[in-house]
């Protein structure tokens, strides 16, 4: 008997290292073949630049294509359910924002799938929210906004990316901070609020500095402050939503990597590596700064703590706020 218990423990530890082994060695010929990153937003918005910038670095420097791949709808909530039943080996990815993994588990009742199931790779990048309103509205800053808000209740149009997410519930905490009252207005996507609000069938919006720059800069929308703790270095005459009259007021949106639960942690691990050496590199850097967005590139443990509280932080807001899907 101990003769059997010794050769089943020898066959088990050799089980065990063979298979260590593999993975060991998958690990190091990762990536073999192309890479998909799932964006659950339509193309133009914030995910969607950040997924391509880095994906065309990880393309250069693994020598596999990596492609962008748009499913939108849902609040994000569509692609995210389809990354999270792909194959965990490390080929279909997830770039998220706030709103899909931190957000909707305390707005949609049925989410299709686990936000918490994910293997968090790292959050690559924060970005302040913009306070853009269309050049026809009447008011070129803050403290004007307020007044023809509270003169004209409701009259206000506001876009957001959708229901629950970051930019919807950035606008209700405005509200209520300055005694407004605005009309929200969902899109599907921060891309087609962009395009809502610049074609005019929407007045303002709160939006990620990453997306929304370029048509500030256009002229095609008005910026009246940016909503971060400090002034974005890529408009530094441009006031904080603080500064101009609103103290404590605070948005934003971060984006980050996701694997699909149970992708092996060597895989996670060159993955991180990957994308933090692609985030540190200095063209890449100066060129998120100069779109208005601060590179991070945390570890997986801390990526993780980070969703964790952002969830439960959220979860109060949408209960007080008593916002549910229509």
């Amino acid at each position: 008997m101990k003769f059997r218990l010794s050769l089943l423990s020898a066959m088990l530890a050799a089980s065990i290292g063979t298979c260590g082994s593999v993975l060991a060695q998958g690990a190091q010929s990762y990536p073999e073949r192309p890479i998909r990153i799932i964006v659950p937003f339509a193309p133009g918005g914030s995910s969607d630049v950040l997924a391509r910038s880095i994906g065309q670095k990880l393309t250069e420097m693994w020598g596999q294509q990596v492609i962008v791949d748009n499913r939108p709808g849902a609040s994000g909530n569509i692609g995210a359910g389809e990354a999270a039943r792909s194959e965990p080996d490390g080929y279909t990815l997830l770039l998220v924002d706030v709103g899909t993994i931190t957000i909707s588990p305390s707005i949609f009742p049925q989410l299709g799938y686990d936000p918490a199931g994910f293997a968090p790779i790292t959050m690559v990048a924060v970005s302040p929210h913009a306070l853009v309103v269309n050049p026809s509205v009447p008011v070129s800053s803050v403290q004007e906004l307020i007044a023809y808000g509270k003169a004209n209740p409701g009259k206000l149009n506001y876009a957001s990316a959708g229901i629950g997410t970051a930019v919807h519930l950035a606008g209700e905490q405005f509200q209520e901070m300055t005694g407004t009252t605005w009309t929200h207005v969902p899109y599907k996507g921060g891309a087609a609020a962009l395009v809502g609000i610049v074609g005019g069938e929407v007045d303002l919006t709160l939006n990620g500095l990453l997306a929304t720059l370029p048509h500030i800069k256009s002229g095609k929308l008005r910026a009246l402050a940016v909503a971060g703790t400090k002034r974005a270095s890529a408009m530094p005459d441009l006031p904080t939503v603080s500064e101009a009259g609103v103290p404590g007021f605070q948005s934003g949106s971060w984006q980050g990597l996701l694997a699909p639960g149970g992708t092996p942690k060597e895989i996670v691990t060159k993955l991180h590596d990957g994308v933090v050496k692609v985030l540190n590199d200095p063209d890449m850097t100066k060129r998120l700064a100069d779109q208005g967005a601060e590179v991070v590139g945390d570890t997986p443990e801390e990526f993780a703590a980070f969703i964790r509280e952002d969830t439960t932080k959220w979860a109060r807001l949408v209960k007080d706020k008593a916002i549910k899907v229509e």
